[in-house]
């Protein structure tokens, strides 16, 4: 083994970019493991690509965190290379990770891993001389396994389930913001809430219900789905689902809307508060994944308000025509349907 710090390599650090980066030594890997909570040994891997499972949680819902740290060459120090405050971005990524329910990387563990990223590739610090020049690492944290659910991955396999369930209203945390992102099907929507959606779970509520944050009085989603309120009363027939750009348009409560159009109920999207909840006879989840959840109850603890619901109803036929119209055997619009052909020959 040659002397460490290695020295540079003959480059023109004047012309090196975000744009032209050398090609580098590897990264460094470590793996947590659910069954046992334990984090396995850091190695490193020859290879600027990670492995990553298509349904991973950090892909799609955003449970992931980042740090950004520098490494330098110090002037006046013969070969000393020095990171610039390690431990406070140790002490933020355990903050961070905590948000998403990922796991905690202790202090030691995650030094060790930048340590060890930073000796494999320090050929590529540059040098001394180079005085705005800096070797940048970047430790990433996510959720790496396969997850379909919207759920913290081994906390809730069942997604809801078929029976009817209780739902919570969450006033400790904010999905979106106005005129936020709140209406985009993005990652970062997702994985802020599991810490909240697993508390939630384990005290009997498998589905939160968020209200506007600006008022914390109107109706917008499910933290999983979108909301749909059945009315049937006094020969009335009227399906309600929120109208705010605060929440992701949902495919499956616009299709269910249309059937009911088309069955001859009354459709509305529009505004309304969380305390006219009462109104409603039945209220569904509605999403690809579940197709239509019944809620048995909405409890908000804040003030003490509890809302009840038939877990069977007239909105249980709107549900298996919709069943029925993604089978193709009742059709709404034809358009709905896209036939998949094998073009490969």
């Amino acid at each position: 083994m040659g002397a460490f710090p290695p020295e540079p390599p003959d480059l023109d650090w004047s012309s090196v970019t975000l744009a032209n980066l050398p090609e580098n030594n590897g990264h460094v890997e470590l793996h947590y493991s659910t069954s046992t909570q334990t984090w396995g040994e850091p190695h490193l891997v020859k290879d600027p690509y990670m492995r990553v499972y298509g349904l991973a949680p950090g892909l799609n819902y955003g449970q992931r965190c980042y740090e950004g740290m520098k490494a330098f060459w110090v002037k006046g120090e013969a070969n000393t290379i020095h990171m610039f405050r390690p431990h406070a971005h140790a002490a933020r990524i355990r903050n961070s990770a905590a948000m998403v329910l990922l796991p905690e990387v202790p202090e030691g563990l995650f030094l060790e891993c930048v340590r060890m990223a930073v000796a494999a590739n320090a050929e590529f610090v540059p040098p001394v001389q180079s005085e705005s020049g800096f070797l940048y690492l970047r430790p990433v944290l996510f959720g790496a396994g396969p997850q379909l659910m919207l759920q913290p991955p081994e906390h809730i396999v069942p997604y809801h389930g078929t029976s009817a369930v209780d739902a919570l209203v969450l006033d400790d945390f904010d999905r979106a913001a106005p005129r936020g992102v709140g209406a985009g099907k993005l990652g970062g929507n997702y994985a802020p809430v599991w810490p909240y959606s697993t508390k939630a779970a384990e005290a009997g509520f498998p589905v939160i219900l968020h209200l506007d944050s600006a008022t914390r009085s109107l109706v917008e989603e499910f933290s999983t789905s979108g909301f749909v309120g059945i009315l049937a009363a006094d020969g009335r027939r009227e399906v309600w689902v929120p109208d705010t750009n605060n929440a992701v348009p949902s495919v499956t409560s616009h299709s269910l809307l249309a059937v009911a159009k088309d069955n001859g109920w009354k459709v509305h999207r529009e505004k309304f508060p969380f305390a006219g909840l009462d109104r409603f006879c039945q209220v569904f989840a509605v999403g690809t994944g579940a197709t239509a959840v019944p809620l048995r109850s909405v409890s908000r603890p804040a003030t003490g308000e509890k809302y009840s619901f038939s877990p069977e109803g007239p909105g249980d036929d709107l549900v298996r025509k919709l069943l029925e119209v993604r089978r193709g055997t009742y059709t709404i619009d034809p358009d709905w349907y896209w036939v998949v052909k094998d073009t490969r020959n």
